[in-house]
């Protein structure tokens, strides 16, 4: 089952993971920060190259998986980072924090409330059972770069 349909298998989670992004942010209005945009990238990618693989059907050759596992650990290392970040483990990127900068002047002091998000990597959106949206796609990349990783083993680097 997994030679057959896992092309469409990483397709879906892909398009199910950004779609899902993208519900909660405009439907239920949950702006992401910095980190959740770059967490975005692997899916975009995935589901260009699904896409084009379509169109050419291409879809047992190895590039596609190959470019899977590498969009994996790219979206990997965000979403980890976004998960330290949030527990206090790690620090955010410079403009990820909501803090300003210090002025004495009120006019300048209001063109940086005004200009900045107010998005704070640290701050968990929403959760379900208590996993936050960061977590719940390091899950999801972790399941993904694995199953991917079989199936490269399995059906290409096993071949006899």
């Amino acid at each position: 089952m997994l030679k057959r349909n896992w092309f469409y298998i990483v397709g879906f989670l892909s398009f199910a993971a950004l779609g899902s992004a993208l519900i909660a942010e405009f439907y239920f209005n949950l702006a992401p920060c910095k980190m959740c945009l770059k967490q975005r990238e692997p899916y975009y990618i995935i589901i260009l190259g699904f896409l084009l693989v379509i169109i050419l059907k291409w879809q047992h050759h190895i590039w596609f998986y190959l470019g899977v596992q590498l969009v994996s650990i790219y979206g990997l290392f965000y979403s980890i980072w976004h998960v330290g970040i949030e527990n206090k483990i790690l620090s955010g990127p410079k403009g990820c924090s909501s803090s300003l900068n210090i002025t004495d002047n009120t006019l300048s002091l209001k063109q940086q409330i005004l200009s900045k998000p107010v998005i704070n990597c640290e701050d968990v959106a929403w959760s379900i059972l208590g996993f936050s949206a960061a977590t719940i796609n390091s899950i999801l990349l972790i399941l993904i770069f694995t199953l991917n990783a079989i199936y490269l083993f399995k059906y290409h680097v096993s071949k006899k």
